[in-house]
């Protein structure tokens, strides 16, 4: 199970990158308009050292692009040793897995729907995920409707296009949760054949706790699994937040990774 979580996640920066080998990692330079970052690649069993990453940084400076790292501790154990000996911030987070048998849908005083190709859409979706990351965790805050539309006007036109063109192709699935107030929470999942990942659900801050996020999780963990895929992924940002995801039915089955 974890090496097919650990193939998914090297695949699946492909749809907006261009893969180029460093060392023993592979480095995903984005063709998009958010940076991506270098894995361990999988199955390859290296020793990762602090030389290995100084080299990595070294290229990533050539070609003007954040230095960033992401893995599965359980496949590349040395990786955050070595990272932490280089200098980097490292950080840990929840990898959970969910399988058709174990998913528990959830719903919410909410409409929760798949998202249409739609700017407008697509922009309040972006607003809600920069507000509910801008102020993490589960605690209830204070930025809610007017803010999200204040924010949604912030999105920039090349960020609104790539996440446009990325649910066209369906690469990307975006799905939200809607009340009087408009969209509350929104997420997505990135499908690669049989596998997807559900990543960026977020709540507004000041709607929390009314298990908005579960829902939006469940309609996109129906939507998967409705559509040929047999396992889903994600990483969660604490154990209180895996928490939410256990709801639905996922597991812990290890721990991703990321240093910067």
């Amino acid at each position: 199970m974890i090496s097919r979580v650990d193939d998914y996640l090297h695949a699946v920066p492909l749809s907006g990158s261009v893969a180029e080998q460093v060392g023993p990692f592979t480095l995903f330079r984005s063709t998009t308009a958010w940076p991506y970052y270098a894995r361990p690649v999988p199955g390859a069993g290296s020793t990762i050292k602090p030389d290995d990453i100084d080299v990595a940084r070294t290229r990533c400076e050539e070609l003007g692009i954040p230095v960033s790292f992401e893995w599965v501790a359980e496949t590349c154990p040395s990786l955050g040793p070595a990272a932490s000996a280089a200098g980097l911030t490292v950080v840990e987070h929840p990898l959970l897995v969910l399988g058709r048998a174990d998913f528990r849908p959830v719903s919410a005083e909410a409409r929760c729907e798949i998202l249409p190709a739609d700017a407008a859409v697509l922009r309040q979706a972006r607003a809600v995920a920069s507000l509910a990351f801008g102020d993490p965790g589960t605690a209830v805050g204070e930025a809610g409707p007017k803010e999200r539309d204040a924010k949604a006007a912030e999105v920039p036109d090349d960020v609104l296009e790539a996440v446009l063109d990325r649910v066209r192709r369906g690469v990307t699935v975006s799905a939200g949760a809607f009340t009087d107030d408009g969209m509350v929470a929104s997420g997505q999942h990135q499908p690669v054949g049989a596998t997807t990942e559900i990543v960026g659900v977020g709540t507004l801050p000041s709607v929390r706790r009314r298990g908005l996020a579960a829902a939006v999780t469940s309609s996109l963990a129906e939507h998967a699994f409705a559509n040929g895929v047999d396992l889903i992924l994600l990483s969660a940002e604490t154990n209180a937040v895996a928490a939410v995801y256990e709801r639905v039915g996922f597991r812990r089955i290890g721990t991703a990774g990321a240093a910067e």
